[in-house]
């Protein structure tokens, strides 16, 4: 099975409904096989803000659901991470290609990405760092944890656990 369809396939198994996702080259197969998937309802969102604020309307009528985005856009949903998916106890799995480490051959990734992890940390956000296609044994816990203890966690998922940019 591939990495993509073994996201996919977790984010089924765990009874993600909704998956909203902005644009990104390293998520792209995951992204397709999401579109391919009978079982999730994608909306593509413009920004990620807007993409947690669907994921909220989800959550709010009843169903799970998860973003897939990148990091270098993180700082742009603090007040929608805040204000709505832990003021409310909302499980939102983000699962954020992390830009901007060794190799990035666009240098303005690499300044979001000297953040990236401070700004979870500060928001309390649990975050998992995935460098290697092995790493990904641990999403189906992570999903059952972050639906259990009701609250955001991040994935970081780095150009090494992509096979490059």
């Amino acid at each position: 099975m591939s990495i993509d369809a073994k996201i996919v396939a977790d984010l089924v198994k765990n009874d993600v409904k909704l998956v909203t996702t902005v644009p990104c080259k390293q998520l792209a197969g995951v992204i397709a096989e999401i579109d391919r998937c009978e079982d999730i309802h994608h909306i593509p969102a413009n920004k990620e803000d807007e993409g947690i604020g669907i994921c909220a309307g989800a959550f709010m009528g009843g169903k799970r659901s998860a973003i897939i985005m990148q990091n270098t856009a993180l700082g742009v949903t603090v007040n929608t991470l805040v204000t709505l998916t832990q003021f409310y106890r909302m499980p939102l799995p983000m699962l954020i290609s992390y830009r901007g480490e060794l190799g990035e051959p666009v240098a303005c990734q690499v300044e979001m990405a000297v953040h990236t992890k401070a700004l979870l940390n500060q928001l309390h956000i649990p975050t998992y760092h995935f460098h290697h296609e092995s790493d990904a044994e641990e999403l189906d816990r992570i999903l059952q944890y972050t639906f259990m203890c009701m609250k955001p966690v991040a994935i970081l998922t780095d150009a090494t656990f992509w096979k490059g940019y």
